[in-house]
């Protein structure tokens, strides 16, 4: 890191922002010292977004915070295509029927009344389709449907997350205000100095991408946020998602499971338990495989703050079922150390240097040069699979 690093912000929980050059820009370091598995700090999104796959496959969650509107049986039942599934200790289910709430203009669904008026609030007055049966002309319908076909499953990124920023700035009281909160995070769309772009933004997707900004200005233009939807400023604004966005997971079964895990009973009855939850998961992981959780993104402005590294210190958490992100120190933190995240997933940790850093060029615009990338720099520039087929061959 640059030895003269500016502090940009500083928050007294232990944390700063520190703007520390290019090619990097900004960094979050520890002011005190944090224990493994200690909080670092909470936060919610500026704007999160199912992704429109997982909720057309029935993955049902709040449409603003993204808690699940499923019970954990009726989750566990879908997602093992097993009606007569039943799960014991309803008590340890979190999802509250009762509070659910719709839009009354619309087919949005939503864990509370609270979170109804805060997406009313911040964009949904401006994305409300005021349809319970939506128009297949209507440009937002035309616009999810259009990035589904573009877009399959497994997600990444979200069509819709672009349009809730543009519907907030044109909700908001104060326009210049909102768009500055957006325009706070990283929106490159090429690293120059490495010659490379964000892979959404490739000359293969030139024509897709014209689409989905031609349909989005019919559907949300605007005086105050013209200027993202020009070509270049749509670009700018797939960039800002593409290598910004935190991905969220929550799960009505995970949760039961947990607090299961609390529920005292005698040895017997956690036997039968343990054994049931393991049975059920086997179910899962034959008819879904690894779609287990209602997923999405959100835009985290200290979360984003956080560089990765392939070994990292922190970990992002949902601890609460919902948007609310808690990051938590998977090591000892000494103050003055940077606080690191990993982008990568852990299946693709494992992977070897040059198959990591394929990835984080594709998606983030850099080549990691974290501790565990250096030491390994003498290592050949061969993906994962290559190296498999050479020990597949010397073994032959």
């Amino acid at each position: 890191m640059a030895s003269k690093d500016a502090v940009a912000e500083t928050d007294e929980s232990g944390i700063e922002v520190r703007i520390i050059g290019e090619p990097v820009g900004k960094g979050l370091f520890a002011t005190r010292n944090f224990k493994s598995g200690e909080t670092i700090f909470e936060e919610r999104p500026l704007v999160s977004c199912q992704f429109l796959w997982n909720a057309a496959y029935g993955y049902l969650a709040c449409d603003y915070c993204m808690r699940p509107l499923e019970t954990a049986e009726e989750n566990a039942s879908r997602l093992a295509q097993n009606p007569q599934l039943a799960l014991p200790y309803p008590e340890c289910c979190d999802t509250k029927k009762d509070s659910i709430v719709e839009c009354p203009h619309c087919d949005a669904s939503y864990c509370s009344r609270e979170c109804r008026v805060s997406a009313w609030t911040q964009y949904h007055d401006t994305l409300c389709l005021r349809s319970f049966t939506p128009d297949p002309t209507h440009p937002l319908v035309m616009l999810q449907e259009a990035w589904k076909q573009m877009h399959y499953p497994p997600e990444t990124a979200c069509i819709m997350l672009l349009a809730r920023i543009i519907a907030t700035v044109r909700q908001a009281t104060d326009k210049e205000g909102a768009i500055a909160l957006f325009m706070q995070f990283c929106h490159r769309t090429v690293n120059e100095e490495e010659e490379i772009a964000h892979k959404l933004l490739g000359a293969e997707f030139n024509d897709q991408l014209e689409t989905l900004r031609s349909i989005m200005e019919k559907a949300l233009w605007a005086p105050e946020v013209q200027h993202w939807l020009t070509p270049e400023g749509f670009r700018s604004l797939v960039a800002l998602v593409g290598t910004n966005g935190q991905g969220i997971g929550t799960s009505p079964l995970s949760r039961w499971v947990r607090n299961c895990d609390v529920v005292e009973v005698g040895t017997p009855e956690r036997e039968k338990l343990d054994c049931l939850i393991d049975n059920i998961y086997e179910q899962l992981e034959k008819e879904a495989g690894g779609f287990l959780n209602n997923e999405g993104s959100g835009l985290y402005p200290l979360q984003s703050s956080c560089n990765h590294s392939c070994d990292p210190n922190a970990m992002p958490t949902f601890p609460y079922n919902n948007f609310h992100l808690v990051m938590i120190a998977v090591k000892d933190i000494s103050a003055g150390e940077e606080i690191c995240v990993s982008y990568l997933d852990e299946c693709n940790l494992d992977r070897s240097r040059h198959s990591r850093n394929i990835i984080l060029r594709e998606n983030y615009l850099f080549t990691c040069r974290c501790r565990k990338c250096l030491e390994q720099a003498d290592d050949p520039d061969v993906t994962s699979e290559e190296e498999m087929d050479e020990g597949d061959d010397e073994e032959d």
